[in-house]
C-alpha cells in the first residue's frame, strides 16, 4: 500500500510564510512527478505546482516567485515552501505522486488526504 501525508499546514496572517512537506511511503518502485495543489470552498482543485525526478519544475503564472516547490528524493519527500501568504491563498493544499508501487504494471496518480491552509488577520 502506497500513501502521502502532508503536514505543516495551519493559520498564518497575511504576509507570513509556511512550509508544506508530503511523505510518500509504502511499497514503492519509483517516483516519479510530485505536485502541490489547492481547492478553495467552492472553487475547482487547481495546480500550484509540480517537479519532476530529474528537479524540472513548473508553477501557475500567478504563484511564480511567491511559492517554491522543491523535492528529496532520498526522503520521498516533497516540500511546498510559500512566502507572502494572501487571504486569497486560502484552501486545502494536496500533495500528488506519480508512483509505481510494488506489483503494479503502469504508474498511477496517488493523492494525500489535504492540509488547510488559512491566511486570515
Amino acid at each position: 500500500q502506497v500513501q502521502l501525508v502532508e503536514s505543516g499546514g495551519g493559520l498564518v496572517r497575511p504576509g507570513g510564510s509556511l512550509r508544506l512537506s508530503c511523505v510518500a511511503s509504502g511499497s514503492i518502485v519509483s517516483i516519479h512527478t510530485m505536485g502541490w495543489y489547492r481547492q478553495a470552498p467552492g472553487k475547482q482543485r487547481e495546480l500550484v505546482a509540480v517537479i519532476t525526478s530529474g528537479r524540472s519544475t513548473n508553477y501557475t503564472d500567478s504563484l511564480k516567485g511567491r511559492f517554491t516547490i522543491s523535492r528529496d528524493i532520498a526522503k520521498n519527500t516533497v516540500y511546498l515552501e510559500m512566502n507572502s501568504l494572501k487571504p486569497e491563498d486560502t484552501a486545502v493544499y494536496y500533495c500528488k505522486g506519480d508512483m509505481l508501487s510494488l506489483g503494479a504494471v503502469r504508474v498511477r496518480e496517488y493523492w494525500g488526504q489535504g492540509t488547510q491552509v488559512t491566511v486570515s488577520s
